[in-house]
């Protein structure tokens, strides 16, 4: 059971917190806003390390495309911050708290990034970690201690940014974030082709993803696939023509959605809403070759028509819905995988399940063997978030 909870306000009373739990063994489950924390295996840890009140903007400097937050910082004080000055977080975190039984927008930043989680755009602008330029927190031995900066060159030795996104506050608590910014575009657009089953669409993403005309997003909902473009108007207009004669051959009939409705769809593609699922439904998420992704999904209809799916990333991701049952179908699901390469993530499920089922893919037992040395030379005392990635 949960303990009692410590609400540091800095980084000094954050230090002393962690290093007051490696002096009595203390385990702490780390959170921001808590808006994930039914992401994960669930956790049996003595106190909670609550950051939220960790929280503020540091340094905004749009002319060099950085912002500097602490870790508690709310995501939408960040994205209303960048809206002013017609910036982005170009890597579209997505707001998974509806999809998990949360209100819209309680998530934080930080809470993004220690998850690696990204958006459509992750085709084009890379995952979180790559936007990821420095930080500074504290690991399980009470050592201060900071990597990179606010230039995306200041790296030397080990690239801990990579290494601390996708831990999940495993390894370290974090206090601040310095973070790439983009120029929002000017125009977004997106080309819909109508009516290709999933191979045929999946074919047409991956030559448009292939082509000169710059996709930033490529999705399938239904029969709806849906590739955007964005950019200045005159760049636009040119881009989309190419695409229409690029993929005339398919046979679809297309249409196009102007930029309004384009970045509505296309936020609710980044936040899971198209999979519209029960509130008891098991939700999974792969990632794959996007190539691979029709005959996975046609492998696990197989034997559960009733599953739902789409695509995103070209294909690359897949969110796929189930039934309620005990295992979560996770032998089905990884399975359907078989040796393509992919991982399957279970990301909705009761606390039951998810302690009773391997939550992140199972590892190779050379990976299992360099993850549990990278964690034992963090927090070789187990300090943070213990059994949220692996079991106990």
């Amino acid at each position: 059971m949960t303990g009692e909870t410590i609400r540091p306000r800095d980084a000094r009373e954050l230090r002393q917190a962690v290093e007051w739990a490696l002096n009595d063994g203390v385990t702490l489950d780390v959170r921001g806003s808590g808006s994930k924390l039914d992401l994960g295996k669930p956790m049996q840890c003595d106190q909670v390390l609550d950051v939220s009140g960790v929280s503020g903007i540091v340094d905004y400097a749009p002319e060099e495309l950085v912002v500097t937050l602490r870790a508690g910082t709310p995501m939408r004080d960040v994205e209303a911050l960048l809206a002013q000055r017609n910036q982005m977080l170009a890597f579209e975190p997505p707001d998974l708290g509806p999809l998990l039984g949360r209100a819209p927008g309680e998530g934080t930043l930080v809470g993004a990034v220690m998850g690696n989680l990204a958006g459509p755009r992750r085709l084009s602008a890379g995952a979180a970690r790559d936007h990821l330029l420095g930080f500074s927190g504290v690991n399980g031995r009470g050592e201060a201690f900071k990597s990179g900066g606010r230039v995306m060159k200041n790296v030397t030795g080990y690239d801990l940014s990579k290494l601390l996104a996708g831990s999940w506050g495993t390894l370290a608590v974090l206090d601040q974030v310095s973070v790439k910014v983009l120029p929002a575009p000017d125009q977004t657009r997106t080309l819909v082709l109508q009516g290709l089953d999933d191979t045929a669409a999946v074919t047409a993403m991956c030559a448009a993803m292939g082509s000169p005309h710059e996709v930033s997003g490529a999705a399938h909902v239904g029969d709806r696939t849906a590739l955007r473009i964005e950019g200045v108007a005159p760049s636009v207009e040119a881009r989309l023509k190419g695409l229409r004669e690029l993929l005339a051959a398919s046979g679809a009939v297309m249409e196009e959605l102007a930029t309004f409705e384009s970045r509505t769809f296309w936020r609710e593609v980044r936040d899971v809403v198209p999979l519209e699922v029960a509130p008891d439904a098991i939700v999974w998420r792969l990632s794959c070759p996007p190539t691979e992704g029709p005959a996975i999904v046609a492998r696990i209809r197989s034997q559960r028509p009733s599953a739902k799916a789409f695509y995103d990333w070209s294909g690359g991701l897949i969110w796929l819905a189930l039934p309620p049952v005990a295992d979560a179908e996770h032998l089905l699901v990884r399975a359907a995988l078989g040796a393509t390469g992919g991982h399957a993530m279970l990301i909705r499920a009761p606390v039951a399940t998810r302690a009773s089922v391997p939550v992140l893919h199972p590892q190779s037992p050379a990976l299992a063997a360099l993850a549990a040395r990278v964690k034992e030379s963090f927090d070789p005392k187990g300090l943070f978030n213990p059994g949220r990635m692996v079991s106990l």
